[in-house]
């Protein structure tokens, strides 16, 4: 717990800075994409852009399940309970809404920089790039947990087997001592 603590303000910042981009730059990204889309397909375009504020909830649902899965897991280890969980979520939200108001009040330049910074979603390879990294960072997560998980299994089974070939051979060296 004692790294976890030298850490957690690096994660809190990296979390924070991620639950406010999404909200800066999806409306852009997904209004990108849609544009774009509109050329290849004009009735799927507009009858998605009828539904975008849903669009762009579903992306910025997807940035917040990816955050408050991984930060506190990455702070907590994999040995964790919900309420300690619930409770380093809510610490992360309450220091985001601190640091906003911070940013807001004392340093509207940065404001002003992230702003600006949405004209990078007005490409649409960028954009589709920024919609689809929640969905890659799970599917990451995913990939890299099932393979912990068969090299688990499978460091059980040898250990299995050598035990079992451990049981049988001082099986057979009880009986050749009996032999004798």
């Amino acid at each position: 717990m004692g790294n976890a603590a030298w850490i957690t303000p690096f994660y809190i910042a990296v979390a924070w800075t991620l639950m406010i981009s999404y909200q800066l730059f999806t409306q852009t990204a997904v209004a990108t994409v849609l544009t774009y889309l509109s050329m290849f397909w004009p009735s799927t375009s507009a009858w998605l852009s009828s539904r975008i504020d849903m669009i762009v909830f579903i992306y910025a649902f997807a940035w917040v399940f990816v955050l408050s899965s991984v930060i506190p897991s990455i702070i907590l280890g994999r040995e964790r309970s919900v309420l300690v969980q619930f409770c380093v979520c809510l610490t992360l939200t309450f220091v985001a809404f601190m640091i906003q108001d911070i940013i807001t009040n004392y340093g509207a330049g940065i404001t002003d920089q992230l702003l600006g910074s949405t004209t990078w979603f007005h490409n649409p390879i960028l954009a589709v790039g920024y919609l689809s990294m929640p969905y890659m960072l799970m599917l990451m997560f995913d990939i890299r947990s099932r393979k912990s998980q068969k090299k688990t299994e499978e460091l059980e089974e040898t250990t299995a087997t050598c035990l079992e070939n451990t049981v049988v051979v001082e099986q057979k060296l009880e009986e050749s001592e009996e032999a004798y």
